[in-house]
This record gives structure tokens, sequence and C-alpha cells, in this order.
């Protein structure tokens, strides 16, 4: 399948690239696939890459390029792009331990949808999310979908700190907070997988387009791995 998509400026040295209007898992692998392109044919010419829900920014040299340059230069590398065998991104499995010590509104989530704590748990765990983008936070992943049977809104009125592991959800969207931070989505749990390492070339272990599941361990497993309780 040939990729659809419109280019805008975004400024003297970016470009916006929309692939869609509205959030889609099948466009997690159509955006995956124009990021490696772009950053294979153009890595010289290009500042950097941010892919995201829907779109994906292409920040430029202006002493190389223009708007109208670095646009014809897209399409060219675009046009032809075929996803019918985009590569999938990489399954990362992040162990979490699931626990009102840990997770204080696992009861909210649960009366909310009216089951229980362990149904609340099975749900957020049966589910592989995609990684939509990105930011908020250095780390801060946002992964969806969460199933309608399980979305639940944000808090009403933030927590002025979340402890970094927390695993969370807010609507239809999950993610692991990776630093102390404030922060209004539903802790569920908390995990010992660092989502930003300062010390790690990577700096983050999952990149946008890379597929996670949550995997539930006990509290002992969860010490063990050398998770921390306040």
């Amino acid at each position: 399948m040939l990729i659809m998509f419109q280019i805008e400026q975004a400024g003297p040295d970016a470009v916006l690239i929309r692939f869609g209007e509205q959030i889609n898992t099948d466009l997690v692998p159509v955006i995956r696939a124009a990021t490696k392109r772009l950053h294979k044919e153009l890595q010289e010419e290009i500042r950097g890459l941010v892919p995201s829900y829907t779109t994906l920014m292409l920040c430029y040299d202006p002493r190389k390029n223009d708007f109208p340059g670095i646009q014809d230069k897209i399409q060219q590398h675009l046009s032809n792009l075929n996803t019918n065998h985009a590569e999938m991104g990489k399954l990362i499995e992040i162990p979490v331990w699931y626990h009102p010590d840990v997770g204080p509104d696992l009861h909210h989530v649960a009366d909310f949808h009216q089951i229980s704590i362990d149904e609340v748990i099975q749900r957020h765990s049966d589910t592989i999310y995609q990684i939509f983008a990105i930011g908020f936070a250095p780390g801060f992943a946002y992964m969806g979908n969460v199933s309608n049977q399980l979305a639940t809104p944000r808090l009403k009125t933030p927590r002025p700190n979340v402890v970094a592991g927390s695993v969370a959800i807010a609507d239809q969207q999950t993610a692991v907070y990776p630093i102390n931070t404030p922060g209004g989505w539903n802790i569920l749990g908390r995990t010992t997988m660092k989502m930003f390492d300062r010390q790690s070339p990577k700096l983050c272990p999952v990149l946008p387009g890379d597929r996670v599941q949550f995997i539930p361990v006990s509290k002992a497993e969860f010490l063990l791995a050398g998770g921390q309780l306040e």
C-alpha cells in the first residue's frame, strides 16, 4: 500500500508531514517506515525527526535547504514507499507489580467499571500496546489503545508527585512515568524498568512504533529486581 501524506511548513527550519487526522494504530508502522526512510536518505541534511500520533516532524538545516527544496525531497523519497511489508517495532515486555501499595488508583478504576481489581490487572496486561509518541517528560511513551472496558478519565486533580516507574492509564492511553513528576493519570502499579537513563547511550529503551506488553509480577519479584517502596 502506497502511503498518503501532506507536507506543511512548521517554521523556518521544520516541516510537518501529516499522514492522517485521527489516531489510528494502523498509522504506527506507516510513520515508522517513513521515519526510517527519511533518516536513511536525508541524514546529512536534517537535524532531527520527531514521530507522533498522526504526523512526523522533520527539522532541517536551512543552510542546506529551503522549504520548497526539502518538500521536493520528501515527496521523492516517500512517494514510492510501500508499507505492505512494513517492519513491526520490537515487542518489549515490562514487568509490573500491580497492587494498591504502588497502584493507588486500582480501586478507583475497578469501581469505575464495576469490576474487580484482578479484572483490571488482566485487562491492562492482556493487551499489546503500540507506542505512538514520546514526550511530556524524557522517556514518557504514550501507548494505546487501552480497551473501552478499561479506559478511565484522568484524575480531576493531578498529584503533585508521581514516583518514577508508576504504570498508569488515562482514557485510552497508558504509560510509565520515567521520572518523579506531577501527573494526573490513574496509577495501577509500578515497574523496575528504567524508561529514561542518562547513563545509557539510547537514553530510552523504547521508540515510537515499538510494542509493549505489561507482565504482572509478584511483590517478591518486584523487590528482587530492585523495586523500592516509599
